[in-house]
């Protein structure tokens, strides 16, 4: 496949590099599989202890120069980062849908977002803020300013493979932060040949080795960073139980964490909404990505007076749905990502029927030709109460429960009486219940939207959510300010020593 020669896959390659410089890889091999067609892509082998230590010692000599390079210079180097993945867009975006098997759409989507939030790391370089106060004392000046943390240990999910990645490392480099990448096991080849389009920019910039970083290796990888006070940030995208762990560990050494975790989105459908509209944004939600997105569409809230008209329309959208080969721009839906995910799928759909759920479409494994890889699954619909069990649980698969309600006030309750809280749409007409979704006593989530669907984020705004989904924000608006420290100075440019408050200290 020529996209895996454009992007310098090898059949057997190190997943520990501080740059253009590659370590062994003396700790466990990573088998990377596809899940479009099951075959074994490349080994990736990953970090040892020893190694990691390498990479943090050399991250952190990198830091000591790096943080010494203006911001706007920095930037400089990020924009011809975002030039090189233009560059490569298409052999990337290729490998990450035959990686993760997401549609070849969404990969170079995905490509794109790194693109992008170059762009808005490069602005932003120029933009480091902080504020100026007036003191109460005469002839004093107050002012905040923000400095790099050093070390920013990135842990990514294996949904997303390289554009989260890139959220924290375009914002953390251009802050003066140097990175760490802990990538997914289930799609370190994605991870690798960023690493390597990264460092040919930061070669001919003369960037020190260790500024970039990569960790590839288990779960004992991310909890190496995640207890190690050299690393004063964490950022961890995953399952609420992983950033519970990460969290815990983090916080025990008092360093910062920056959480992007489980997702149980819905979308409220009012009976004032457009129904055509709210079709596309639901089915694209809850079926994009094969349901892998932390940001998909897991329940609908639909009013009773259209609730028979809109079942009937998702019905039929369902039926059109092409699964197959994510390469093929025919298909819709792509397969999940391993077989584990497949058992987890079907166990949800068990658990939904055994509650008193009822499948309204059908789910189900894929065989034949085609599907070898075990890996393709229909998405499915089930009817529901919104306090089953398995409604309250996040499953990383196409399944979507579907629910009535009367008044808008319910619907609010329903969609926020979850333990998650990260995106959350209502397709209405109306703008008094927009604007009601929207308040203080409206959606709890992170993201809250309005005639468009859940799944699916810009760069400009800051993503992330409440509850268990982790407290982070990640991307654009003041999402810089997770990776610099913040100081408060104060100048005396007077001839008296005057203290606050008024106080007397006469010696």
């Amino acid at each position: 496949m020529d996209f895996l020669q454009e992007t310098g896959i090898l059949t057997r390659q190190s997943g520990v590099s501080t740059g253009t410089k590659w370590q062994a890889g003396e700790g466990a091999d990573i088998a990377s599989h596809s899940p479009v067609d099951g075959k074994l892509i490349a080994t990736v082998t990953g970090a040892s202890a020893a190694e990691y230590e390498y990479l943090v010692k050399t991250a952190e000599a990198a830091f000591r120069k790096w943080r010494e390079v203006p911001a706007p210079r920095r930037g400089e180097i990020v924009r011809q980062i975002g030039d090189a993945l233009r560059e490569k867009k298409q052999a990337l975006g290729r490998l990450v849908s035959y990686e993760m098997g997401k549609s070849l759409q969404e990969g170079l989507g995905e490509v794109q977002e790194m693109i992008d939030i170059c762009e808005f790391a490069v602005g932003l370089s120029r933009q480091l803020y902080g504020l100026t106060m007036h003191s109460e004392r005469p002839q004093h000046r107050m002012y905040e300013q923000w400095h790099p943390l050093g070390i920013v240990g990135i842990i990514s999910a294996f949904n997303f493979p390289v554009a989260v990645w890139s959220w924290n490392a375009a914002l953390a480099w251009v802050c003066g932060d140097v990175c760490i990448w802990k990538p997914s096991e289930k799609t370190p080849l994605s991870a690798v040949a960023c690493q390597r389009i990264v460092a040919e920019v930061f070669e001919r910039n003369d960037v020190p080795e260790g500024v970039s970083c990569l960790l590839s290796g288990g779960r004992e990888a991310g909890m190496w960073m995640s207890a190690d006070g050299r690393v004063p940030l964490v950022s961890a995208t995953g399952s609420s139980r992983m950033g519970q762990s990460v969290a815990a560990t983090v916080a025990g050494r008092f360093g910062r964490s920056l959480l992007e975790l489980g997702g149980n989105n819905a979308v409220i459908i009012s009976k004032d909404a457009d129904l055509d509209m709210a079709l596309i944004g639901t089915v694209f939600g809850a079926a994009g990505t094969a349901g892998q997105r932390c940001t998909t569409t897991r329940r609908l809230i639909v009013h009773k007076d259209v609730y028979e008209r809109f079942r009937e329309k998702l019905v039929k959208a369902y039926g059109q749905l092409r699964i197959g080969n994510p390469l093929d721009e025919q298909y819709h839906v792509g397969p999940l990502i391993d077989k584990a995910a497949v058992e987890t799928y079907l166990q949800a759909i068990t658990a939904c029927r055994e509650q008193g759920g009822r499948f309204i479409v059908e789910g189900g494994v894929l065989e034949g030709a085609g599907f070898e890889s075990g890996c393709y699954v229909k998405p499915c619909i089930a009817e529901v109460r919104p306090d089953f069990p398995i409604v309250q649980t996040e499953t990383f698969a196409p399944i979507l429960y579907i629910m009535p309600f009367s008044t808008i006030d319910e619907a609010i309750e329903i969609q926020n009486n979850v333990p998650q809280g990260l995106s959350s749409a209502i397709m209405t007409l109306n703008l008094r219940e927009a604007e009601q979704f929207l308040s203080c006593a409206g959606s709890d989530c992170g993201i809250a939207n309005v005639n468009i669907g859940t799944s699916g984020a810009e760069i400009g705004g800051a993503f992330g959510g409440e509850k268990e989904t982790g407290g982070g924000r990640e991307s654009g608006s003041d999402a810089w300010k997770a990776y610099m420290r913040r100081q408060t100075s104060t100048i005396n440019y007077g001839k008296k020593l005057p203290l606050a408050q008024g106080i007397k200290f006469d010696i």
